[in-house]
């Protein structure tokens, strides 16, 4: 695929999304839990720990900046400013798929200089499931890996995406084995993460039994890359296939709660349908390890590093303030606090 289908590809998937096309049909499902309010918290609010280890790293709070990314011009901004709020707060950033910048050159930002200015930040590199069948493996997974000096690789598989694109990889025989050797000949934590549909039980479970370093769900309830997709289509039958598949998908809740319960030693990155701090709390509480947003903080990114910055600190305070009412002093005592389900999606 040539350089400018890339780009322009990628650039169309950022206008769909910032002007807030292919959203899921029904949200994730966050709003059919509450906590139990605690009106005596026995803790301070402003020493509540939020920190966690991550990949060998130690977080400041929970949060992973998840895989985005769009054609190269606006990429390398959106980039830096993901990477130096990364830095200043503390969490964790993975960037968007190298195949473009692995087979064009075209580097959209993703070079060194995205470990320069976060230095002390676990960076995730990034590449396809469907192009381990088609001449990627180790060789340019490190490629990926040394482009952006990062500690870890994604491999995300995006099945639902593929079929709709119009240029889409669809035979994917063989790419579970594929994915297999890699993990198992990378000498590189590898994460496998879905891109909108969350990941099944039975998935998980090959995941960790292949030696997956961290499963990151990506359920259903946020961005529908099969919407998006169609969004972009020009063929009408395009357009209506993908709409076909508005609501496809595991929602984010039910899928951290199930892979927790069959992988307890997992971890477990959430993702998909997370709008503040206290979905975060939420997701901590069923299950995950570290919660990733998108889609969400996209238009900062877009803006400047302090918009990223001021995005991710209020979700913060939302999170510690839910840590606070349900006293719980740290990410440990928050797993255990009393919850109620008010609703049919969880």
């Amino acid at each position: 695929m040539t350089t400018d289908r890339i780009r322009d590809r990628k650039d169309q998937h950022l206008d769909v999304v910032l002007a807030g096309g292919g959203r899921h049909a029904r949200d994730a499902g966050f709003d059919s839990i509450r906590f139990v309010h605690e009106a005596l918290p026995d803790v301070d609010h402003d020493k509540i720990d939020l920190s966690v280890d991550f990949l060998g790293r130690r977080l400041k709070a929970p949060l992973l900046v998840s895989s985005m990314t769009g054609g190269p011009a606006r990429a390398e901004a959106i980039n830096t400013h993901l990477a130096e709020a990364a830095q200043a707060l503390g969490i964790a950033l993975a960037v968007g798929s190298q195949r473009g910048a692995l087979e064009t050159g075209g580097k959209g930002g993703l070079t060194q200089t995205l470990r320069n200015r976060a230095p002390d930040t676990p960076i995730l590199a990034n590449i396809g499931a469907a192009q381990l069948t088609r001449g990627f493996g180790v060789d340019e997974a490190r490629r990926a890996v040394d482009m952006i000096g990062a500690d870890a690789l994604i491999v995300h598989l995006n099945p639902l995406q593929e079929a709709c694109q119009p240029e889409g990889d669809r035979n994917w025989w063989g790419t579970g084995a594929a994915l297999e050797a890699l993990i198992r000949n990378l000498d590189l934590p590898v994460v496998v993460k879905e891109t909108g549909a969350g990941i099944s039980v039975s998935t998980a479970r090959r995941l960790v039994d292949m030696g997956a370093a961290a499963i990151d769900v990506a359920g259903a309830g946020g961005a529908n890359w099969g919407l998006i997709e169609g969004e972009r289509a020009t063929d009408p039958a395009d357009k209506a296939h993908a709409l076909a598949f508005a609501d496809w998908g595991i929602p984010t809740p039910r899928a951290i709660m199930a892979i927790r319960l069959e992988c307890p030693d997992a971890t477990i990155i959430g993702s998909g349908g997370v709008r503040n701090g206290v979905d975060v709390a939420k997701a901590i509480r069923l299950g995950a390890n570290v919660v990733g947003q998108a889609a969400g903080v996209l238009e900062a990114a877009t803006l400047s590093t302090d918009a990223v910055l001021s995005h991710f600190q209020v979700m913060i305070r939302q999170l510690r303030t839910a840590c606070f009412c349900t006293g719980s002093a740290n990410l440990a005592d928050l797993r255990r606090a009393g919850l109620q389900h008010t609703g049919p999606d969880v």
